[in-house]
């Protein structure tokens, strides 16, 4: 397990450090401190989730030409809270819970459980709540979900200036939790059962959790690239999403952003910001097929932003860490092999819906959830809508259990759209308790 005690000085490393969190007003305040090697997947996960988390926190990346004692190099990543105590071989999980977010369900019962926290999550949280029901929220990773990711939204109404997903997700959980929501972080059902009392799930930890109404908003889980060696490298070169929280570490490099939609546009908006050259990889004909217009202007006008079409990521290079690409010319088959350290990859995703695999909530043929009319369509007389009633807009073919965001079958995705259907649930999880 890892250790928690106080934090020794760090000279006894006797390495040089280097900070490269890029400058902040705030940096008096107190901070973590996360230290370890420039390119460890551990310590990529412990500063995304921090990031994301809207936790300050400065990134100590240690020389990798000093050298370093066998037993030391096992202590790492370390991280130093505030008050001077510390973890060694520090995990997501141990952080979090030094940090006071792993907790325990408060009540045998809840009257609604949501499952995902992401902006569609969190709205149906905060909605539910603020009307007197009971509620849970459960989120396997960190708040947010896949917008929390991302480094500035700009087309959400009411932040004319634009607003990262990681605040808008941080506002949304103090509301969720001033209204007595139950949060419970890095928690994950794997298997659930309906019956006339609600649903019932089997937490990974090995606990259960009840709830009378049950809401599903856990989203989509980026797509791969299915090469040999990407999961060597993730976290350690190669990363899903916008990686916020690598972006400092990208100055004077060039970075490679593969993908044409929204989510890639802004990572290369914001790496931009530190890379020397960013350079997008787009296996379309034109940017604009894909991306929103605005960001396709603001691509356009950016120095340091290349657009190459027609192409795609063939091959990855490393041992340790991410060394070179070698990219294909969908056109013509020519292949060439590029350096660089960060590899970005926004591509789309898949439903993160297999926790559905062995229950009777109907699924299409690419795993997304089923509601409504769609229900109603895919229903056969083995396995039928068993109501007289139709089902709610945003119900599944489970009565009592609703689908929203990213994770439904025919979703538009959008941050506002998500927000919306969030609220939309709710107003049906109240006409589903008061009929049952």
């Amino acid at each position: 397990m890892p250790r928690q005690r106080r934090a020794p000085r760090l000279a006894v490393f006797q390495l040089q450090v280097t900070d490269v969190t890029a400058p902040d007003p705030a940096l008096k305040a107190p901070r973590i401190r996360l230290l370890g090697a420039p390119h460890s997947a551990q310590a990529f996960e412990i500063r995304d989730f921090l990031s994301r988390s809207g936790v300050a926190y400065d990134w100590l990346a240690l020389d990798s030409s000093t050298g370093l004692h066998p037993v030391e190099s096992q202590r790492l990543p370390l991280c130093e809270f505030p008050d001077g105590s510390w973890i060694d071989a520090a995990t997501v999980p141990a952080v979090a819970a030094r940090l006071g977010w792993i907790t325990k369900p408060r009540l045998a019962t809840y009257d609604v459980s949501i499952y995902g926290a992401g902006p569609a999550g969190l709205s149906a949280a905060v909605y539910a709540a603020s009307e007197g029901l009971k509620t849970v929220l459960v989120e396997r990773q960190a708040i947010g979900g896949q917008a929390g990711s991302s480094s500035l939204i700009e087309n959400y109404l009411g932040f004319p200036q634009g607003v990262s997903g990681a605040e808008l997700a941080e506002r949304a959980r103090q509301q969720a939790a001033r209204f007595g929501v139950d949060i419970l972080q890095l928690r994950e059902g794997v298997y659930a059962t309906f019956g006339d009392d609600g649903i019932h799930v089997d937490m990974a930890d090995g606990s259960k959790l009840a709830a009378r109404v049950n809401i599903c908003a856990t989203g989509i889980e980026w797509r791969r690239l299915q090469l040999a060696g990407e999961d060597r490298l993730l976290g350690a070169g190669v990363f899903y999403g916008a990686g916020a929280s690598e972006a400092p570490m990208c100055q004077g490099e060039t970075v490679y952003v593969v993908g044409g939609g929204n989510s890639a546009g802004q990572a290369a908006m914001h790496f931009s910001a530190y890379a020397s050259a960013v350079v997008m990889l787009v296996r379309g004909e034109r940017l604009a097929d894909t991306l929103s217009d605005y960001l396709v202007r603001k691509i356009a006008a950016a120095p340091n932003v290349r657009v190459v079409t027609h192409c795609e990521v063939a091959a990855l290079q490393g041992d340790a860490s991410l060394e070179a690409i070698t990219v294909r010319d969908r056109r013509s088959g020519a292949e060439q092999t590029l350096p660089t350290r960060h590899l970005f990859v926004c591509i789309g995703g898949l439903p993160n819906t297999d926790w559905a695999r062995d229950t009777p909530i109907a699924r299409d043929s690419a795993g997304y959830l089923l509601t409504g009319a769609d229900v109603l369509a895919a229903a056969t007389p083995a396995r039928p809508w068993p109501l007289q009633r139709l089902p709610y807009h945003l119900e599944t073919s489970v009565p009592g259990s609703f689908a929203i965001g990213d994770v439904r079958h025919g979703s538009i995705k959008r941050v506002a759209t998500a927000v919306g259907e969030g609220a939309m649930a709710v107003a049906f999880v109240h006409q589903f308790l008061h009929q049952a």
